[in-house]
Parts: C-alpha cells; structure tokens; sequence
C-alpha cells in the first residue's frame, strides 16, 4: 500500500505553515477544552444546583457525540473537502463555545456540548489529513510533531491556566476564552486557504446505514464503560461490541464505505500501528486520574501540589515531540514507535510497585519517562499510519485514528474504575479506604503494563513484500 501521493503539496509553500497553525491550534483547543472542563464542574453545581449524574452528562456527552461521529465526519471531509469541513467544525467549535458561556440552565448547557462534540468530531477527523496533505514526506515528521505538541500543550495547560481562569473569571469565562482563540482558527483558514479544496471523487451514496451502525455501536461501548462494574454497562458494552462487528461487516458489502476494510486486509502496518494506538491510549490515558488518587489519598497531598507533579510528564511531552517529529524523518518510525511503548512499559511497571514511602523524585523522573515514552511513540506510529495510505484515503485513516484515540481513552479509564469499583466499591472514598486504593492502583498499572506489551509488538510490525513491492512501483 503506497504513501500518501499528491502533487499539491509542492504547490502550497506559502500555505503549509498556515495549514500547521490552524490544524495544531485545533488540536490545543480541543484537548484543553477536554482537560479543564472538569476543573469547571463543582462550579456548575453550586450555580445551577443540578445532581451529579447531570453533571457527568456534561462531561460525558462531549465524548459521546464525538466518539459516535468521526468517522462520518472523516469520510464527509473526503468528499466535501478537508478544508472546508475543518473549517465548519471550527465555526461549530467557537460558536458553541461562545453559546455555553451564556447557558441559561444545565439543560442548556448540556445539550450545546453535545453538539461541541460535533465540533470536536470533524476538527479531530481531518486535522491530521490537513498536515499530511500540505507537507511533503521529507518534512512530514517534523510537522507532525509540531502537530502533536500542540495536542500535549493543550493537556498540560489545561488543568493549570484553565483552574486560574475559573477561579478568579467563573466557570463562563473558560468558554469565553476558548471562543475567542477560536474566532482566530476560523478567520485564518478563511483568509488564507479559502481556494484549497483536497476532496475526492464521489462514487457512491453517501453510506447512512453504517453511519447509524457505527454511531449507535460506539455509543453503547462508550456508555458502557462508564457504567462498569453494573449490569447496565456490561450489557451496553457487549451490545455495542456486536454492533461493531455488524458494522464491519457491512462496509464489506456497501457501495462507499466510511470504513475501506480493504485498508485493513492488505496494509498490516495500517492495521497494526492502529492497534498500537488504540492500546497506548488505553493503558496511559487513566494514568493522570489514578496518580491523582495515589497522591492525594496515600501520600496526603493537596490538589494543586498533585497537579504540580503529574504535570511534569506532559511538560516532557511537550518538549520532545517536536524533536521526535525531526528523527521521524531520519529514521524508521515503526522502531521510534516501539522504543516508545518499551519506555511505557518500564514506566508503568515501576508504577505498579508504588508504596506509602515511594519518594517523589523517583515518582516524577518515571512520570517524566512515561511523558518522553508516549511522546516517542505518538508522532512516529502517526506518520506510520498516515503514510501507508493513499492520498484518497488520509481523511478516513485519520478519522480511524482519532476514533481509535477517543475509544482508547475511554476503554482506559473504564478500566481504571472497574478496578476501583471490585475493590474499593462506589461510595465516598474514607481513610479506611486508602489501603484498597493503592492496591487498586497498582493493579491498574499492572493491567495497563500487560496492555503496552502486546502495544510495542504490535507496533512494530512491518510491511510485507507485496506492500513493499507496490510502495516502490509508487515512489518509481
């Protein structure tokens, strides 16, 4: 299966760097949106006086919306244009922010992010496609981890510049804020890349029947996960997981598939390297949430002293991925990759021998080690991806991948509950709950260990002669 071919990006010199901005811009804003809107909810609470079930239908429905629509949205941009589709999502994305700040109920409000999932969706579905399009393979490596600090950037600031714009402006001023950076990613591809369209050729009608299937089997995954341990949840996940099976069993058979199996039958390295994504996402996703638990209940330390150390493996992250982006370009990424998942395996492992008297430098250099791990590995297995495609195809890989992303992170802390749920139960959390804590903990880190082991297997398989045989008809 060859790269991504198009003559377009020799064409676009003066454009690429707007195109890099706009897409990494989108990526800091959906992450740090993501990362600090749950610093917002007690504040919500205390003004609209709402349970704590609607509360997490706030956070939740985000996710949902977006888990459930991004691969319509990838294979929309294919055919409308990549340029206009991100384009849309963002207007979406400032829009609705600008509309949550002046949320006159919880019901309001939950309904319109909903529909910031939206937003969510097909900026995360084309954003990718946009800096594979736009960069030549010489330089691709490099954009995308320039594309990818951004991402990390949004995560790390979020928990911090986003709790000071709460505490001192209100929970209002967070949407306010993001609405205006947003209003400069929606003038600057107006302005600047109107002219460009990067769609391809319909061949069929648009495929609504796997759409519905897809939307309504993620979905059900999603919730499900939410809900474990309880019957409802298994029963959702189970339901949705046969969803999913039905679905890839009809993109066999439709006209024009949001999901070309074919992609996945004949490159092994586009099939792969997803696993790989979607196992890294779900054994270091929990990793913030059961640090904080561990530093604040087994070791006694206020949030914002938690928050200080969690936040310097994102720092790492931040700091290497536009440097592991310029060696993607040099050397094979699938090893780059894999030597990334090994430095997550070490980390989590050392993670899972956590104790009452485990000092803080060696729990902040193996933070900072899993950072540079996750960082080695997200760039390179990107471009992996990206780049066993065809150009025609970059919009649905980088839907697949961003599904895969949201799918990985959920399945990632419906584990890390469902451990925390067997062991220490849902009630509040008391001092004679601490012990079951960390043993909950450590079993966590134990599982997600496992899970990057089979990642860096997974993430290293190459291609085989017939792919190597087509990739070089391609590039003669």
């Amino acid at each position: 299966m060859s790269g991504p071919q198009t003559s377009q990006p020799q064409q676009l010199t003066p454009e690429r760097n707007t195109v890099l901005i706009v897409a990494t811009m989108g990526g800091f804003l959906v992450t740090f949106m993501s990362s600090t809107i749950n610093i917002a909810l007690p504040l919500i609470q205390e003004e609209f006086k709402v349970s704590a079930v609607t509360l997490g239908w706030i956070s939740l429905s985000y996710v949902l919306v977006a888990g459930a629509t991004l691969l319509p949205m990838g294979r929309i941009a294919d055919l409308q244009g990549r340029v206009k589709v991100f384009t849309a999502s963002m207007i979406i994305f400032t829009v609705i922010a600008f509309a949550c700040a002046f949320a006159p109920s919880a019901n309001v409000l939950l309904a319109l992010r909903a529909v910031h999932g939206l937003g969510l969706a097909s900026g995360s579905a084309t954003s990718t496609a946009l800096v594979i399009l736009a960069f030549p393979p010489e330089s691709r490596g490099k954009a995308l981890g320039l594309n990818v600090a951004g991402i990390y950037l949004g995560v790390t600031l979020g928990p911090v510049l986003g709790g000071l714009i709460i505490h001192n402006l209100g929970w209002r001023s967070l949407f306010l804020v993001v609405g205006a950076v947003g209003l400069v990613n929606v003038a600057l591809p107006l302005w600047r890349l109107r002219h460009l369209d990067w769609r391809e050729p319909k061949r069929a009608r648009f495929d609504i029947f796997g759409s519905i299937i897809y939307a309504v089997s993620l979905t059900a995954v999603l919730l499900g996960f939410s809900l474990l341990p309880d019957l409802t949840g298994g029963i959702l996940v189970v339901a949705g997981v046969i969803g999913v099976a039905v679905f890839l069993w009809w993109e066999t058979r439709a006209a024009d598939p949001l999901l070309n199996i074919d992609l996945l039958r004949r490159s092994r390295v586009f099939a792969y390297s997803n696993v790989a994504a979607f196992v890294s996402y779900s054994a270091t996703s929990a990793m913030t949430f059961l640090m904080s638990l561990y530093l604040q209940y087994n070791r006694g330390l206020n949030p914002q002293t938690t928050g200080l150390i969690i936040v310097t493996g994102a720092f790492v992250q931040v700091l290497l991925a536009p440097v592991i982006g310029r060696l993607t370009d040099r050397l094979e990424p699938r090893y780059l990759a894999s030597a990334g998942m090994g430095l997550c395996v070490v980390s989590l492992l050392a993670f899972s021998f956590l104790s009452t008297t485990t000092p803080f430098w060696f729990i902040i250099l193996v933070l900072c080690v899993l950072g540079g791990g996750i960082a080695l590995f997200a760039t390179p297995n990107t471009h992996t991806i990206m780049n066993s495609v065809d150009a025609r195809f970059v919009g649905v890989a980088s839907a697949t991948l961003a599904t895969l992303r949201q799918t990985g992170m959920s399945v990632s802390m419906g584990l890390a509950t469902l451990v925390l749920a067997v062991l220490v139960g849902r009630q509040a959390i008391q001092p004679s709950d601490y012990p079951q804590v960390l043993t909950s903990v450590r079993i966590t880190f134990m599982i997600f260990t496992a899970l990057c082991i089979l990642g860096a297997a997974a993430s290293i398989v190459g291609p085989k002669r017939e792919e190597r045989a087509v990739d070089q008809q391609a590039k003669g």
